[in-house]
């Protein structure tokens, strides 16, 4: 089989080939330092990022103790193209996400099992919220790491979660219009650049470590994956959600007048 792959492997359109790249480089230090990949903490100061106070450092981990705001990186803008890695661990009903567009652009941080935003899948962890859920929920228990990537490429954006690819589309893609107008009404613009990386604070304690970044260059290409399908939102969450929505477009149209 490795024979028969290796011979293959040349015949395969370079698009492929360079789509690999991006999303194949391993977990190693090495290997994540020839790929240009840049430190955005180091475990035992919040050089770089900026809070009002209520985040703290935990065995090497930024932890989020107590109520005031979000944390985020000032040390520069998140690039146009990017992967970004990072570990997360949330506590029983935790909801958290890290933001890397400006305005609402998240990936979703939550206790699937142990928060009410978990019974929509638009809001479950690894969505990127209230626009485009998951495949699948890749979490583990409560208490436990997670590792995640997000990887943006032009109008494609990925989110990965413990190893798994649970989210891949590309915005500008017709079929999926629905979601991002869906997105636009919570004010979040997917065409958005040049914001910077944030920490949510939710309102319960979360912990973060681990986080670096890279600029995707030209030479390799992001392919969504064309056998990308959301987990369906339906039932009482769906109601919830509509109902919602019906609110955010209400108060949009009375501050028109």
């Amino acid at each position: 089989m490795k024979a028969l792959l290796c011979a293959f492997l040349p015949l395969l359109p370079a698009v492929f080939l360079q789509a690999a790249e991006v999303t194949g480089i391993p977990d190693t230090e090495e290997a994540e330092r020839k790929a240009g990949f840049v430190r955005l903490d180091h475990g035992a100061d919040f050089t770089g990022w900026e809070h009002p106070g209520n985040w703290v450092i935990e065995e090497g981990a930024f932890h989020r103790r107590s109520k005031g705001g979000s944390l985020v990186y000032t040390a520069a803008l998140v690039p146009d193209d990017f992967e970004l890695r990072f570990d997360w661990k949330v506590s029983p009903g935790c909801n958290s996400g890290v933001y890397y567009r400006p305005g609402q652009v998240e990936y979703q941080i939550l206790d699937n099992t142990g928060s009410p935003y978990g019974e929509n899948a638009r809001q479950a962890a690894a969505s990127l919220f209230f626009c485009m859920a998951p495949s699948k929920d890749a979490t583990k228990p409560v208490g436990e790491w997670n590792t995640a990537r997000v990887i943006c490429q032009g109008t494609v954006i990925e989110h990965w979660l413990n190893g798994e690819r649970v989210l891949s589309f590309d915005s500008a893609d017709a079929k999926w219009k629905w979601y991002v107008d869906l997105l636009a009404i919570r004010g979040g613009d997917l065409t958005g650049r040049g914001g910077h990386l944030s920490l949510q604070d939710h309102g319960q304690e979360v912990w973060f470590r681990n986080l670096r970044w890279r600029r995707i260059p030209e030479t390799e290409r992001v392919v969504p994956d064309p056998a990308f399908a959301p987990m369906p939102v339906t039932g009482a969450a769906l109601e919830k959600e509509e109902a919602r929505v019906r609110g955010m477009l209400g108060s949009k149209e009375k501050a028109k007048r």
